[in-house]
C-alpha cells in the first residue's frame, strides 16, 4: 500500500497545478469528472488521516463556519486609490497640479508622457504570504485599517493557497472582480430561481467578498488580478516609475548557508 502522506502530497500539488491551469492560464488539461476524482481521492484521506489536513490544500478552500463579523487589520504599508480624470479637461488640471508640485520640490519637469491600461473594477485585496503559506487576505478599507476576509478570498480558485520558491514575506496586491460573462450568467441562474438580479459586477463582488459565511462567497465566480507588491522580507524591490509609483520590480533575496 503506498504512503498516504506521500500520496496526499502529490494530490495537492496536482490539483494546485490543475486549478492554476484552469483559473490562471484557461488551459485545463483534464475534464470537471477527472479532478473531482482527484479532489474526492484526497477528501478520503484526509478523512482517514486527520494529520495530513494542512492549510493549503484544496479541501480547505471552503469549511469555515460564518463569522460574526470582521476583524480589522492595520496595512504594513498603506494602500492608495486612483483618482478619476473623466476628460481631458481634468487631465490637463491634474497634469498642471503635478507639474507645480515637481516645481516646489526644485525638480525640472520634461514633457509627460502616458500609457493606459484596462481597469478592473472590483474589490482592492492584499493577499499575504508567509514562507509561501496565505495567511492573511484583506480589503483595502481607508487604506490603513482594512477587514480581514481570508476566509472569503481562500474560496476563489485563481488565488493559490501556496506559492512556491516564495520569500520569507511577500504582500501581493489586487482586485477581486467578477468577470461580465459569469456575471451575466449568475444572473441568468438567480432569475430562474426567482431571485433578484444583482445590479452590476463591481457590486457584486465587493458584497460577495464581505459575506460573513464563506459558503456564500464560494457560490459566486469570482477571480482577481494581481498587480503590486506590498510589504515584503526576503526580497529586494525597487520602484519602476509606475502609476502612483506602486509598480515594482523585486528579485529575491538568499540567506547564506
Amino acid at each position: 500500500m503506498s504512503d498516504p502522506s506521500a500520496r496526499a502530497a502529490e494530490l495537492r500539488r496536482e490539483l494546485a497545478e490543475h486549478n492554476r491551469r484552469y483559473y490562471v492560464f484557461d488551459d485545463p488539461i483534464v475534464d470537471d469528472d477527472e479532478y473531482d476524482a482527484l479532489l474526492d481521492e484526497l477528501r478520503t484521506l484526509e478523512a482517514d488521516h486527520p494529520e495530513l489536513r494542512t492549510p493549503d490544500s484544496p479541501t480547505q478552500r471552503v469549511g469555515a463556519p460564518p463569522l460574526e463579523r470582521f476583524e480589522r487589520v492595520e496595512h504594513a504599508e498603506a494602500m492608495f486609490s486612483l483618482a478619476n480624470a473623466r476628460n481631458e479637461e481634468e487631465l490637463r488640471a491634474w497634469e498642471i497640479r503635478i507639474r507645480n508640485h515637481l516645481k516646489r520640490l526644485d525638480i525640472s519637469a520634461a514633457e509627460f508622457s502616458y500609457t493606459s491600461e484596462p481597469k478592473i473594477d472590483g474589490l482592492a485585496t492584499a493577499l499575504t504570504y508567509e514562507d509561501g503559506l496565505l495567511v492573511r487576505g484583506a480589503t483595502r478599507g481607508d487604506g490603513r485599517i482594512g477587514e480581514d476576509v481570508t476566509q472569503n478570498l481562500r474560496t476563489i480558485g485563481a488565488i493559490p493557497l501556496r506559492i512556491d520558491d516564495a520569500p520569507a514575506l511577500v504582500e501581493v496586491r489586487g482586485e477581486v472582480y467578477l468577470p461580465i460573462a459569469d456575471f451575466k450568467a449568475l444572473n441568468e441562474r438567480r432569475a430562474a430561481a426567482g431571485e433578484p438580479a444583482f445590479a452590476n459586477p463591481r457590486n457584486s463582488a465587493a458584497g460577495s467578498i464581505r459575506q460573513l459565511d464563506p459558503s456564500l462567497a464560494a457560490e459566486r465566480p469570482l477571480s482577481i488580478w494581481t498587480y503590486g507588491v506590498g510589504a515584503v522580507r526576503g526580497l529586494s524591490c525597487t520602484r519602476d516609475g509606475g502609476p502612483s509609483g506602486r509598480h515594482r520590480q523585486c528579485s529575491q533575496q538568499r540567506e547564506r548557508d
